[in-house]
């Protein structure tokens, strides 16, 4: 995957490559935003992940991941760094490790 300067362009760009579903971080997996149809952490594969960093203030960094599922639904999760840590399984934490 290429690199992207903003947040919009990335998210632009991927939605224009077929990741077009909304994701929300669930306890044990995301949740489609549309169709509300669930995914365990076990059906899921993250393809890409990209950082961004606030200018200005470092409280604005975020992360976006492209991924897709088994059934071949192809979806945006966001998410703020750290936010997620609290909220769900470990075995969720695990699937969305960053590896540098």
């Amino acid at each position: 995957m290429q690199a992207f300067n903003t947040l919009s362009e990335a998210i632009n760009t991927l939605k224009s490559q077929g990741y077009i579903r909304d994701f929300n971080l669930i306890d044990h997996g995301l949740e489609c935003s549309e169709s509300r149809e669930i995914y365990l952490s076990g059906t899921l594969n993250v393809d890409a992940v990209f950082r961004f960093e606030g200018m200005n203030d470092p409280d604005d960094s975020s992360v976006l991941y492209a991924i897709s599922t088994e059934k071949g639904d192809k979806g945006l999760l966001l998410d703020a760094y750290g936010v997620y840590a609290e909220s769900v399984s470990p075995e969720m934490l695990k699937k969305l490790k960053i590896h540098p």
